[in-house]
């Protein structure tokens, strides 16, 4: 307490002798799998060939994907209207959480804005779920593969990351067998991303409430990433919102405007908080609030603009970004389907193509970080190895690159295929000879 000098103890405390200020453990606990592996990798052009990155989530890159005219001109008004230049509430001002809330609501999955919870990027919706559902020493359920940022965050807050598999030659659906036999009386989130970060996968509407089903059985909420939700590129696919299937398992879905409106270093996302029962109940809307006043929300501007974006953005925008993933995603599928040693699994949509890497017939590498290195090396092509994602022998491709660039870095890959590819499958002895 602050006070006069009688209070403070008088008995004589030992003294530092030496400095000695380290990270704390948070930091230290704080790794990114795929800067880990990325950071370690030697990656040198051939000097021969312009490189062509195929290994980052970020749409915006090749300038080929500009966002809509209307969500610019949102922004420039928000910012001409000098509304916006102050602190916003925490979890964002009404006005733009109303309208988040108008958007997303449906009559299976209605919303209000008390619902909504503004917050910097998606990432960061996913933080506060994880943050205002789980205590260190719980456990979560993560998807493998499946995006790293949920591990980064879970470790650093000392709770347990469990994996459950997709089955790839399922269109990478969940092993519900292998997701029920995780859960135990520590587990207090299930993580369900879809469409899939880096599988490209979107779930089926019967596939979705089974998976509810397993939630229901056990109890556990469901943290639901859909920051892809609606880009689909399979007209069957429709996609529907895990909320707009569950009647009894309660859902933070974390979603944000980077990816569909193609502005991912805007830094806005959302969490909407689709209770049920009353399971959550008031108790978990607070906790989010407390938890969004530790960084005091997000941008102002955005939040300004936000409800101009969702009301303005015409279809045919969302139209032609699905149209032109879904015809990269077909090309880079057809041309690599018939590479010797290469398994490509057709997306359904977000923006990613998972290759499958036999590795029995590539004796040259080691695995696919080996493999996805030397492909640099030579044809200064960059995917990102698999083992990003704990997934090995595996390799995402991004597919929002120029159709041109899409064209020539799958015949590159070709080569670099034909190039190692040995026939007769090596048994793994006479790989050191």
């Amino acid at each position: 307490s602050c006070g006069n000098g009688s209070l403070y103890p008088t008995k004589v405390k030992s003294r530092r002798l030496r400095w000695d200020v380290k990270p704390s453990e948070m930091a230290n606990n704080t790794l990114n799998p795929i800067r880990a592996i990325v950071d370690g990798m030697k990656l040198t052009p051939n000097p021969d060939k312009p490189m062509i990155a195929l290994s980052i989530g970020d749409p915006t890159v090749f300038g080929n994907l500009p966002t809509d005219d209307t969500v610019i001109q949102a922004m420039k008004d928000a910012i001409d209207s000098q509304k916006y230049n102050g602190y916003a509430p925490s979890i964002g001002y009404l006005k733009s959480r109303q309208a988040l809330a108008n958007f997303y609501s449906s009559p299976e999955a209605p919303l209000t804005a008390e619902d909504v919870i503004l917050t910097s990027g998606c990432s960061q919706a996913i933080d506060l779920a994880i943050s205002v559902l789980c205590n260190p020493g719980d456990n979560i359920l993560v998807p493998c593969p499946g995006f790293s940022l949920y591990k980064t965050l879970a470790v650093s807050m000392g709770i347990e990351v469990k994996l459950y598999n997709l089955l790839p030659e399922k269109s990478w659906e969940a092993d519900l067998k292998h997701l029920e036999s995780l859960i135990d009386e520590r587990t207090s989130c299930l993580i369900v991303t879809n469409p899939s970060n880096p599988c490209g996968s979107v779930f089926t509407k019967e596939h979705i409430q089974k998976i509810l089903k397993v939630a229901s059985r056990h109890c556990v909420p469901i943290l639901a990433d859909e920051i892809y939700g609606n880009m689909v590129s399979v007209t069957e696919h429709h996609c529907p919102s895990l909320a707009s299937l569950s009647s009894d398992v309660p859902i933070l879905s974390c979603g944000g405007l980077a990816k569909r409106w193609l502005v991912p270093g805007w830094r806005m996302g959302w969490i909407l908080i689709h209770d049920r029962n009353n399971v959550f109940g008031p108790a978990l809307h607070q906790g989010l609030v407390k938890l969004s006043q530790r960084i005091l929300g997000a941008c102002s501007i955005i939040q300004g603009a936000l409800e101009s974006i969702l009301n303005n953005t015409p279809q045919s925008f969302y139209n032609n970004t699905i149209g032109f993933l879904k015809s990269n995603s077909e090309i880079c599928f057809n041309e690599l389907s018939t590479v010797p040693g290469l398994n490509p699994i057709m997306p359904s949509g977000a923006m990613y193509l998972m290759v499958g890497i036999e590795m029995d017939h590539f004796p040259d590498f080691k695995g696919d970080v080996d493999f996805t290195e030397h492909l640099v090396t030579e044809q200064s092509v960059f995917c990102l190895p698999a083992s990003a994602f704990e997934y090995p022998n595996f390799f995402r491709i991004v597919v929002t690159v120029p159709e041109e660039l899409m064209v020539e870095a799958c015949g590159r890959i070709r080569e670099f295929c034909q190039r190692h590819y040995r026939p007769s499958s090596c048994n793994s002895n006479d790989l050191d000879q």
